[in-house]
Parts: structure tokens; sequence; C-alpha cells
């Protein structure tokens, strides 16, 4: 697989967390379990987490999957955050990244499948809190199909989808690459936050 440019979707995920303002920390997403302040915590925790697989890290930030919690926010994570997906970017675009083995949220993996995962995960929680916080949300359109090809292999079957994708939600044929992206995450690419 040719690598990708993450940065993009990184630095576009890096300006969304700069939009949130305080008194929407506490709001719902398109993520059940998760507040706007939890998801950026998740967020966070995902560009280090990303940034030492790209580096093949062996250690506490690759070894165990995240328990976000908004509580756990630092003072400056409207910069720290940013930073860090920006760091993400730049170790993603190393090509030496996307070979060998490579390890996130305690799986051991290929180096180009991890760097699929991080882009999912900077797509589709990008689309969260965007929608969330009642931003636009675009992604660079060349990132799109060889998202479909990853979040379609895990079909259907909620055995193969474990813990990582919640049940496909059709949308149309004729629905933009990235509504079936969402879809096949188990996101309603119709959801919008309740009013205020």
């Amino acid at each position: 697989m040719t690598p990708l440019d993450l940065m993009p979707a990184a630095t576009t995920l890096g300006w969304l967390v700069q939009q949130v303002p305080d008194e929407r920390l506490g709001d719902p997403t398109p993520c059940p379990e998760y507040a706007v302040g939890d998801l950026l915590d998740h967020i966070g925790g995902l560009a280090l987490a990303f940034t030492a697989a790209a580096g093949k890290i062996d250690g506490p930030l690759t070894s165990s999957a995240p328990d976000p919690a908004a509580t756990r926010l630092p003072a400056d994570w409207r910069t720290r955050i940013p930073a860090d997906l920006v760091a993400l970017g730049a170790a993603w675009r190393d090509p030496a990244a996307w070979t060998g083995m490579s390890k996130a949220g305690g799986v051991s993996m290929p180096g180009e499948v991890t760097a699929l995962v991080a882009l999912d995960e900077i797509v589709v929680h990008g689309w969260d809190l965007a929608v969330a916080i009642g931003r636009p949300y675009e992604v660079e359109p060349d990132l799109l199909p060889p998202l479909h090809a990853f979040v379609s292999s895990f079909g259907a079957d909620p055995a193969t989808r474990g813990t990582i994708f919640g049940p496909i939600i059709a949308v149309p044929p004729t629905a933009s690459a990235l509504d079936q992206v969402l879809g096949l995450t188990g996101r309603d690419p119709g959801w919008s936050a309740p009013r205020r």
C-alpha cells in the first residue's frame, strides 16, 4: 500500500479541538459513551498512541486501550492536543512507519494496518466532534477510498466487528463517500446534537 498523508486530516481535527468552548464539554456526541470532553481526552490519547506506534515504540502509550474521561483533560488541551495531532501526522509521513509491525491499543498489527486504524480514528472522531459542536467537516477525498475499504473489511458480524464499531447503519448508495464510511462504522450520518 502506498503511504497516505494523514497530516491534513490530523490538522483538521486539531482545528476542531480548538473550536470547542468550555460550556460544550458535557454535550453529547454520536459516541453514546462519550460526552465532548471525554471525546477530547480520547483524541488526545490516540494522538500520542499512534505517534508512538509509527515510531515502533512498545510501551505504556501503545500497550493498552484508552479509558477516556473529561476529568483528565490537561489545562492546555486546546494547544496540546492539536500539537500532538500534528506530531502524529508527521510521524506517519515516514515511510518506515508503514513497514514492519506496530502496536496500538495493546494489539500488534502490520504498520500499514496501524496507519489505517489511525486514519479511521482521526476521520471518524473528527466527524463526531464536528457534529457535536455544530461545525462543518470535510475530509480529503483521496483518504476516503482506502478508509472505506478498511472499514468494509470488518463485515457485519458482531464477532468480527468486536467493540471497534457498532452495528452497520444502512445509508443510500447515493450518499457521500464520508457518509458511506460513517454508516460502516455504526454512525448515523444524520445525527445532530440536541438543541441547546
